[in-house]
C-alpha cells in the first residue's frame, strides 16, 4: 500500500498509481525479460524478497503490523514483491521437474520454498498475505499434476498446521476474527462489525445499486476500510447486482486469456509462470468477494487493480507485463530453453 499524504484525495493518489503502473506494464511488455527464465534471476529475486521480509519485522508498525516499509510519504509493501518472486521461483522448479511431480520431495521442497516466506509474512503479522502465498502454491502444484494420494496428505497436513497455529500462532484477535465467522452474531459489535457491515453494503445495493458516490455505508464509514479491504462491497452497494456481473466479466476475460496465453506458451516457464500470476490475482479476487460476502473470515486481502494503494499495482501490472514481454519474444527461443529445461531436469 502506498501514500502521498493523508491531505491527498484518494482518487487522485490512486489515479496517479494506476498511471505509473500501466507505465510501468508498457516498459516491461516492450522489452526482452527472458533473463527471467535463468536460475540466477530467479533466486536474486526470492532472495531479495526473503531479506525484505526480514528486514520490514523492523520497521515502524501501521495499523498494528509491521508489514510496509515507508519512505517519506511512500510506503511499499514486501509480501507483494514476495508474490511475484514465489511465481517465478515455482515456475522455474516446476518447469524443470513437472514430470517427476510424482515424487514427493519435490512437494517437500517447493513447499519449503514457500513456508520460509509465508511464515516471515505471518510474524508480521499479515494473515491474508499468508494465505494468498499457500493458496499461489497449492494452485501450482495442481495444475503440475500433483496425485490425488499426495493432494490427501497435504489436507491431513493443512488440518494440523491449522490446529497448531490456532493454539500457538495465531494472534487473539485473529482467532476472535473465525470465531465470528463461525457466529456473526457472537460480537456483532466488536470482531464481527466488519463482515456484517460489509455483508449490509452488499445486499443493500440490490439490483442496480444506489448510484456512484451515494452508497451510504462508505461514504458515512460504517463500513471500515471501505476503499481497500472491503472494496468490493463498497462497489456492490452502488453498482448493485448488475454491476457485480460486469466486474466479474472483466475478470473472466482476463482469466481466460491468460489461460490461453498459457495454453500456447513457447516454454514450461511461460506456462507455470503465466497460471501462476492466474492464480495469484483468482485467488486475490475469491478470497476477497469471500470476506465480503461473509463466506470467509475477515483477514485483510487486496482485489486485484481495485483496492487502493500503489505496491499492490505495481506488482499486478508488472506481473501481467512479464507474461506480455514472455509471449511476445518466447517463440524465439523456444527450442533452446525447452532444450535446456529437459536437460537440467535431474538437476
Amino acid at each position: 500500500m502506498s501514500t502521498f499524504g493523508q491531505g491527498t484525495s484518494l482518487a487522485t493518489r490512486q489515479i496517479v498509481w494506476l498511471g505509473i503502473s500501466f507505465v510501468g506494464y508498457l516498459a516491461v511488455s516492450a522489452i526482452d525479460v527472458s533473463f527471467v527464465r535463468r536460475v540466477s534471476a530467479v533466486l536474486a529475486l526470492y532472495g531479495a524478497a526473503f531479506i525484505l521480509l526480514i528486514f520490514v519485522l523492523a520497521a515502524h508498525p501501521v495499523m498494528g503490523a509491521h508489514a510496509w516499509f515507508s519512505i517519506g510519504s511512500i510506503s511499499f509493501q514486501p509480501a507483494d514483491l514476495a508474490k511475484l518472486a514465489l511465481i517465478a521461483l515455482l515456475a522455474k522448479y516446476l518447469s524443470r521437474r513437472h514430470v517427476e511431480i510424482g515424487d514427493f520431495r519435490h512437494i517437500i521442497v517447493s513447499g519449503a520454498y514457500t513456508g520460509a516466506l509465508a511464515a516471515l509474512i505471518l510474524v508480521e503479522p499479515d494473515m491474508g498475505n499468508t494465505i494468498i502465498l499457500g493458496t499461489l502454491w497449492l494452485g501450482m502444484m495442481l495444475v503440475s499434476g500433483i496425485s490425488k494420494r499426495h493432494l490427501t496428505f497435504l489436507g491431513i497436513l493443512a488440518l494440523v498446521v491449522g490446529s497448531v497455529l490456532w493454539f500457538d500462532g495465531l494472534k487473539a484477535y485473529q482467532r476472535a476474527r473465525i470465531v465470528s465467522f463461525i457466529n456473526p452474531a457472537s460480537d456483532i459489535r466488536g470482531t464481527g462489525y466488519n463482515a456484517y457491515q460489509a455483508k449490509i453494503a452488499v445486499g443493500s445495493g440490490e439490483l442496480f445499486g444506489k448510484g456512484i458516490g451515494y452508497g451510504t455505508q462508505s461514504k458515512l464509514r460504517f463500513l471500515p476500510e471501505y476503499q481497500t479491504d472491503f472494496i468490493f462491497a463498497a462497489f456492490a452497494e452502488e453498482w448493485g447486482f448488475v454491476g457485480v456481473l460486469l466486474l466479474f466479466a472483466v475478470y473472466a476475460l482476463l482469466f481466460v486469456r491468460l489461460a490461453q496465453i498459457a495454453r500456447s506458451a513457447a516454454t514450461n516457464f511461460d506456462a507455470f509462470f503465466t497460471l501462476g500470476v492466474l492464480i495469484l490475482f483468482a485467488a486475490h479476487l475469491a478470497i476477497h468477494v469471500g470476506i465480503s460476502l461473509g463466506l470467509l473470515p475477515v483477514t485483510g486481502t487486496t482485489i486485484p487493480f481495485m483496492s487502493s494503494g500503489g505496491s499492490h499495482l505495481v506488482l499486478e501490472f508488472g506481473a501481467l507485463g512479464i507474461v506480455t514481454s514472455l509471449a511476445r519474444y518466447g517463440r524465439g527461443a523456444a527450442r533452446d530453453v525447452s532444450a535446456n529445461e529437459y536437460l537440467n531436469v535431474a538437476g
